[in-house]
């Protein structure tokens, strides 16, 4: 989306991430929120397995989900206490995996369609909920989403609901572009080449390095 600049709030959703970061700048981001434990794509593909579904799961969890009864299955919308943004999903995939098991030794048929829906539209509403939390605090009016997870129907739905409703613009990649993480380190690096940020041949990956740091060095 060339027309967005910064400052703007993004939420990065996937197997490994979910982290709501304030861009304000290209290579400068402030992480606000993220996930105590499981990232929302990893219980999506924890909860998928437990309902018998082929990998890869989140993709196949949101094709069960459709058109099937969101309300079926309650299910708990964690909270946490160590930041007001923060996330939390192992919880949702303990009641999952919970539920799923209770029924199977009570002997009672679980629907996996609606307990897919009814999750999926947790996840998405635990999501919508902390992100336009984060935006009304910081006055933001944009958002983007990135990641894997912004591929599934049920969160696009939720957050197209929820920016419409509040007056934020709201950008998303295209669905064949949110699992491609070529793509991601490609536009990132040109940001970071035009920021005149270099490296040679020595530099190294550093998995665990935080977002933070990355851009206190820049």
């Amino acid at each position: 989306h060339s027309e967005l600049k910064p400052p703007f709030l993004c939420l990065l959703v996937s197997g490994g991430n979910t982290v709501l970061a304030e861009v304000t700048d290209y290579t400068k981001f402030k992480i606000i929120g993220e996930t105590q434990d499981d990232a929302a794509g990893e219980c999506m593909d924890k909860a998928a397995r437990c309902l018998g579904l082929s990998y890869p799961g989140g993709v196949n969890l949101d094709k069960t989900a459709t058109e099937a009864d969101t309300e079926k299955y309650p299910l708990p919308h964690p909270h946490v206490s160590t930041g007001e943004f923060d996330f939390s999903f192992s919880g949702l995939k303990t009641a999952v995996i919970n539920t799923v098991h209770n029924a199977e030794q009570k002997g009672e048929q679980l629907r996996r369609e609606d307990m897919a829906a009814s999750f999926q539209k947790t996840v998405a509403d635990t999501l919508v909920e902390r992100t336009m939390a984060a935006a009304k605090m910081l006055g933001s009016k944009k958002l983007a989403i990135a990641g894997g997870v912004s591929a599934n129907s049920g969160v696009r739905g939720a957050f197209e609901k929820a920016c419409a409703d509040r007056g934020i613009k709201l950008y998303m990649p295209e669905l064949k572009y949110c699992g491609d993480n070529a793509a991601m380190i490609a536009c990132q690096g040109y940001y970071d080449f035009l920021a005149g940020k270099r490296a040679d041949e020595s530099l190294n990956g550093i998995a665990t390095l935080s977002l933070d740091k990355i851009s206190e060095e820049q």
